[in-house]
């Protein structure tokens, strides 16, 4: 046990406060208490929202040169404290400490990408003598901040995705408020005062961390809140949906991302590649491997293959640079993982790998022959389990793939361009990798899902363009 607990304030509009109520946070492998934060009040929320109201003028004030400065210095700054950072994601988390310096460095690219995107926030021209009678109008369109934007992020990326909200948002010139993962709210912390370091001015953001039953829906449904950001399950987002009101919405809700795996596949990047995006960051990743569908004449071969790579998977110490995985962000998470596979053991489907659980810990696992009346062949697992499937085509392979709620990612394996294009235009999803699984992204494209995995696009770009808004300008000219 650690002689002394960290401390830390969370911050109002640039004011760090205190409060006697507070939320203590746990390292998951072992849950030795590490820190303790302010459990904010909804009165704590209410200021927030009232100082980020004169933080929208302020924002929307700061030129381009500004904006762009600022989340250079952070990014340069966060370069700076790398090791710091990424202790403190590995601690706080699930990742290891490989994985968490990985998130560090992708947080460097998100800063400096929201910086060189100030600078392409445009607008065009408009023909308005497109319409008999309007011969004597010019004008054009410019793209201004909406005001507001309520941010609510998840565990898994405690500092890459609040960046993925604050980047866009200083970006456009909005004010925002975060309201990070209650088990994991260290990182958005320290990224606030990084941000307060390299020169944003008070009041344009605030971290208020609560329980999401306090003051979550204070922050969403408030009328000063032009938008809502949200990542996180599928459940919550739709409450936040019914609750906001007439507001944006972006919300990237997860998934049970599929892979194809063809016959004319490179059977050694295939497997390795799935293996990995199956069980990195312990399995909890929207665009994790969830189901690998397998053409059969190589299904033999890939399956074990696959399992005999999982098997070798480094489960344990995650500040450990050998560690392949670490534990899921709570016991509670853990057994209920454990409880989806036992249910699906239960009604026949077979263990191939893995299946034991030790506290948060749970092996890296992979079923086969599961039934479709059980919760993993539906919902999104979370943690690191996988399905493999024997198919007979693509088309049967396509079919299967869509046939759940989510889409989000895929992946397929193929040598064969025309096998590759027919499942980029027929499965249903946001995004499709070719010869990698579905989990990959950088986070300079367009993010995001359909049906239940969500509503619009993150990636810099174009969450900037969800949190600005058009206004056309015209000129009535006498001659």
């Amino acid at each position: 046990m650690k002689a002394q607990v960290e401390q830390l304030k969370m911050c109002i509009g640039g004011n760090w406060v205190n409060r006697e109520a507070k939320i203590d946070v746990y390292n998951p492998q072992n849950n030795e208490l590490i820190a303790s934060v302010p459990s904010a009040s909804k009165d704590d929320m209410l200021e927030a929202i009232k100082m980020a109201e004169e933080g929208v003028k302020i924002a929307a004030n700061m030129p381009v040169h500004e904006r762009a400065s600022i989340l250079y210095r952070a990014a340069s700054l966060l370069e700076e404290r790398k090791e710091e950072f990424a202790k403190t994601i590995a601690e706080e988390g699930s990742k290891t400490i490989r994985e968490a310096t990985g998130e560090v460095q992708r947080t460097i690219e998100t800063l400096t990408i929201s910086a060189e995107e100030t600078r392409r926030i445009n607008g065009e021209t408009l023909a308005f003598d497109q319409r008999p009678g309007s011969e004597n109008r010019v004008g054009y369109y410019y793209r201004f901040p909406i005001g507001l934007i309520a941010a609510i992020t998840p565990f898994n990326d405690p500092l890459n995705l609040v960046a993925h909200k604050i980047g866009p948002a200083i970006a456009s010139g909005n004010a925002i408020i975060i309201k990070p993962a209650s088990v994991t709210p260290l990182s958005a912390l320290k990224l606030a005062g990084l941000l307060e370091e390299a020169g944003l001015p008070r009041k344009v953001l605030s971290v208020v961390t609560g329980k999401g039953s306090e003051v979550g829906d204070v922050l969403t449904q408030h009328e000063a809140v032009q938008m809502v950001s949200f990542t996180g399950g599928y459940e919550t987002g739709k409450q936040i949906s019914a609750k906001a009101g007439v507001k944006k919405l972006g919300m990237e809700l997860g998934s049970n991302s599929p892979v194809i795996v063809l016959k004319d596949a490179d059977l050694s990047k295939a497997v390795d590649s799935t293996v990995s995006g199956s069980f990195s960051a312990a399995g909890q990743n929207c665009i994790g491997v969830q189901r690998v569908y397998v053409e059969q004449e190589i299904y033999e071969v890939f399956q074990q293959q696959f399992v005999d790579k999982s098997k070798k998977f480094i489960v344990g110490d995650k500040l450990s640079e050998q560690t392949d995985m670490g534990p899921l962000i709570t016991e509670g998470e853990a057994k209920r993982v454990e409880s989806w596979v036992k249910e699906a053991i239960d009604k026949g489907a077979k263990l191939l790998c893995g299946g034991n659980r030790n506290g948060a810990f749970y092996e890296p696992t992979v079923l086969a022959n599961l039934p479709n009346n059980c919760t993993l062949a539906r919902e999104e697992v979370f943690g690191p389990v996988v399905i493999l499937y024997e198919v007979d085509t693509l088309d049967d392979a396509i079919n299967r793939s869509n046939d759940v709620d989510y889409g989000l990612q895929a992946g397929i394996f193929t040598q064969n361009i025309e096998h590759a294009f027919r499942a980029i235009h027929n499965i249903k999803v946001g995004g499709i990798i070719v010869n990698d699984s579905s989990d990959y992204r950088i986070d300079a494209m367009p993010f995001g899902g359909v049906k239940n995995s969500g509503l619009g696009r993150e990636g810099i770009q174009y969450a900037i363009n969800q949190m600005t808004d058009p206004k056309v300008v015209c000129f009535n000219l006498s001659n």
